[in-house]
C-alpha cells in the first residue's frame, strides 16, 4: 500500500524470507532489539509502524525518541499482553467476560469455581489458538499452567456464543476515526476460517460494536489501524481481544471497500487524511494458510472445495 502511494519502505525483520522484506526498498535483517539496526531505521525513515503486535514495546519506545511511531508503545503494550488487555477493559468499564489472572499455583487454586469450564491462555505470544488450553476444573487448569511452563496466564470463563464479530478501524493523530462495517467471523481450531462482511447481525448490535471499538481506540490513544474482536453471547457483546495492526478479518477491505485497511495504516502513519471506509461490495473471505500448499495439506477449517 505504501509503495502504491509513492513511498519508499524499509522493513526490519529477522526472517531472511520475510514477505515484506522481499519487496521492500531495504530489508534490515536483524532482531527487534538490535540497536544498530534500530538506529539505522531511525536515521533512514520518516516514521515507523508495526504490523506485528509482538514487537517489544521497548523497541517502539526507543524509536519514538527519534521519529514518529504509530501506533505508540503504550497502546501496543496493552494489546500484546492478555493481562494488561483484560485489566484495561475492566478499568474502562468495557464489556468483557469473567477472568482471573494466573501468576502461580495459588492463583489457580483461588480461582472462582464459576469460571469453569474455562480457557487458560498465556499472557504473551499466544495467537490462532496457540498457547491456549480448555480446562474443565482447577486440576486441569493447574496441569495446563505447568504445561505452559508456569508463564503468566489469564483464565477466562467459556461463554456460550451466538456468533463472533470484529470491527477494524483507523484513527489518526487528531482523533478522527474511520471504521469499516462490522464483520462476522467463523473460527476453526482457534484460527479464523471465514469472514462475512457486512456481518449478519442486527444493525443496532453492529453499531454498538463500532462504538465500543472507537472507545477502545480513543482510550488507548491509538494511531493507525486497530481491530477489536467480539463474542456475541446471549445477544450482548463481549470484547475478546484487540489487535494493534491490520487484521486478517479485514483483508476483504482490499477488494470490497473504497480504502483498504493497509492504506489506512499508511495514511495514519504519514499524517494524511484517512480514506473512506465505505464497503461497496458484499464480501466473504476464506482464510487459507500456508500448509495448504504442501503435499497432503488440507485447509484448517471446514472449507474443502
Amino acid at each position: 500500500a505504501a509503495h502504491e502511494m509513492g513511498y519508499k519502505v524499509w522493513v526490519l525483520d529477522p526472517d531472511p524470507h520475510s514477505p515484506a522484506g522481499l519487496i521492500a526498498d531495504r530489508h534490515l535483517q536483524a532482531g527487534f532489539s538490535d540497536y544498530e539496526a534500530l538506529d539505522a531505521l531511525a536515521a533512514g525513515c520518516a516514521a515507523v509502524s508495526t504490523e506485528f503486535e509482538n514487537v517489544p514495546a521497548d523497541t517502539l519506545d526507543y524509536l519514538a525518541k527519534f521519529i514518529p511511531v504509530r501506533p505508540g508503545a503504550a497502546a501496543v503494550a496493552v494489546c500484546q499482553n492478555r493481562i494488561a488487555e483484560k485489566s484495561f477493559l475492566r478499568e474502562h468499564g468495557l464489556p468483557h467476560g469473567p477472568f482471573a489472572v494466573i501468576h502461580g499455583d495459588a492463583d489457580v487454586a483461588a480461582a472462582d469455581a464459576s469460571l469453569f469450564p474455562a480457557i487458560l491462555k498465556v499472557a504473551r505470544f499466544g495467537y490462532d489458538g496457540k498457547g491456549q488450553a480448555r480446562v474443565a476444573n482447577a486440576a486441569e487448569a493447574l496441569h495446563a499452567f505447568h504445561a505452559f511452563k508456569s508463564e503468566p496466564c489469564v483464565l477466562e470463563a467459556m461463554l456460550p456464543l451466538d456468533s463472533e464479530v470484529s470491527v477494524v478501524l483507523a484513527r489518526d493523530e487528531n482523533g478522527v476515526v474511520s471504521a469499516f462495517p462490522t464483520v462476522e467471523n467463523q473460527h476453526s481450531r482457534g484460527i479464523l476460517d471465514v469472514s462475512i462482511a457486512p456481518a449478519r447481525v442486527a444493525p443496532a448490535l453492529a453499531a454498538e460494536a463500532r462504538r465500543c471499538a472507537e472507545t477502545i481506540a480513543a482510550e488507548l490513544g491509538f494511531i493507525g489501524t486497530l481491530a477489536v474482536e467480539f463474542f456475541v453471547t446471549a445477544g450482548r457483546l463481549v470484547v475478546n481481544e484487540m489487535a494493534p495492526r491490520p487484521h486478517n478479518s479485514g483483508h476483504h477491505t482490499i477488494d470490497a471497500c473504497v480504502t483498504s485497511q493497509y492504506e489506512q495504516q499508511v495514511r495514519a502513519l504519514c499524517g494524511l487524511p484517512l480514506g473512506e471506509a465505505r464497503q461497496h461490495s458484499a464480501s466473504v473471505m476464506v482464510n487459507l494458510l500456508g500448509e495448504l500448499w504442501h503435499e497432503g495439506g488440507e485447509p484448517h477449517g471446514h472449507y474443502r472445495e
